[in-house]
């Protein structure tokens, strides 16, 4: 079965894609998994007042680019579908190369989408130094991430640099 662009527009706008149904989001692929976590970024920030856009091809180590005002931001978007035991969302800080971990040459901000949540992190790539990924634990109490400061951060990208 074939998604067009208005399909997946169509699906953010309503919010029906959103994977409560950790079953279907599983079902896609990663490639698909990722396109879906990129719209819905897309359409996040954009009812924010963002401007983004989409590079061309997927060669760069960033997913999209946001107009933050004072300064573009080049963002790298992730997504997690399903909870550990703990209840815990894991998330890499690195592309293809397991032990290279984003830098601030390849993105400025990773965004961490958790799908059935609807939780967003917006975490500058320099938090991340030589930590491979991080774990987000969006309704313990028992359980803090450090990244929890980062929970629907948008702010992040309205500062200059």
């Amino acid at each position: 079965m074939g998604i067009c662009i208005g399909d997946l527009m169509a699906m953010a706008e309503a919010e029906e894609w959103r994977a409560r149904d950790a079953a279907w989001w599983r079902s896609l692929t990663r490639k698909r998994r990722g396109e879906m976590a990129e719209a819905a970024f897309l359409h996040k920030a954009s009812s924010m007042g963002f401007a983004v856009a989409k590079p061309w091809g997927d060669s760069e180590p960033y997913d999209l680019i946001v107009d933050g005002g004072e300064k573009l931001w080049r963002v790298q978007v992730k997504s997690a579908y399903r909870a550990d035991k703990y209840g815990g969302y894991s998330f890499h800080a690195h592309g293809n190369e397991y032990r290279k971990v984003y830098s601030l040459k390849e993105i400025d901000v990773l965004v961490a989408y958790i799908v059935p949540e609807d939780l967003w992190y917006v975490v500058p790539v320099t938090v991340f130094g030589k930590i491979k990924g991080m774990k987000l634990f969006p309704r313990s109490k028992r359980r803090m991430s450090k990244f929890e400061v980062y929970r629907e951060g948008w702010q992040v990208l309205c500062k200059g640099k």
